[in-house]
């Protein structure tokens, strides 16, 4: 978390993530658990989009995330362009007890890719992990889509809140380490890169991302 002395405009680096899946899995819950350490029962659809932000901590420096959120349904398509845009994370969400959410998680990451810089860091999310009972995507389908996709890949539950940090913290520190790797790597003009509040198109280095699975 941002050290508290800092004021909630002062941050090193400002990176765009964006949330995506089916409707109906838990993606605006991630978002206000994350953000805010909410979660609401009364499940409703978000009409076209919305944001939050938070900053974190990251290697001493302070990264603010704003983190996008869209409905998942088929009439809001026309923001897709305008909502990828800038975008250097995501999280690829589906709901471990609806199948059919899984399954369309290919669809979207197609999506995703087509309208995205081909190295933006994505995090599968398995979430409502707290209905065990009901579970209908096993675990080990979902790390092996995400190592066959290079892909990180977590189990959440915005209700018990379980992992929700530790997915948006591990996306944030691999988009932090590529762009601070790539400006080391870049000499003296790129260590004066990127300014404050300046969003980073993640390019070039694709060993800090190609890893399968993250746990």
């Amino acid at each position: 978390m941002a050290a508290g002395y800092r004021a909630e405009d002062d941050y090193d680096y400002l990176f765009k993530v964006v949330l995506i899946g089916d409707s109906g899995v838990g993606k605006s819950n991630l978002l206000s658990r994350f953000t805010r350490n909410e979660f609401s029962l009364e499940s409703k659809s978000t009409i076209g989009v919305e944001f939050a932000t938070r900053s974190l901590q990251v290697d001493g420096k302070v990264v603010k995330a704003q983190i996008w959120d869209t409905a998942g349904q088929e009439r809001y398509r026309a923001i897709t362009s305008a909502y990828y845009r800038g975008a250097v994370g995501a999280l690829l969400v589906y709901d471990v007890t609806r199948h059919s959410t899984f399954e369309n998680v290919e669809r979207w990451l197609k999506e995703l890719r087509d309208h995205t810089d081909p190295n933006i860091v994505v995090m599968l999310v398995g979430n409502k992990s707290d209905l065990r009972h009901l579970v209908a995507v096993q675990t080990d389908e979902g790390k092996a889509f995400a190592e066959r996709e290079s892909l990180y890949f977590m189990e959440t539950s915005a209700l018990e809140s379980t992992n929700v940090e530790n997915a948006f913290a591990e996306v944030l520190t691999q988009i932090y380490r590529i762009v601070s790797k790539r400006a080391v790597e870049g000499g003296e003009d790129a260590v004066s890169g990127p300014g404050k509040g300046e969003k980073i198109n993640i390019k070039d280095d694709v060993s800090a991302v190609k890893k399968g699975g993250c746990c």
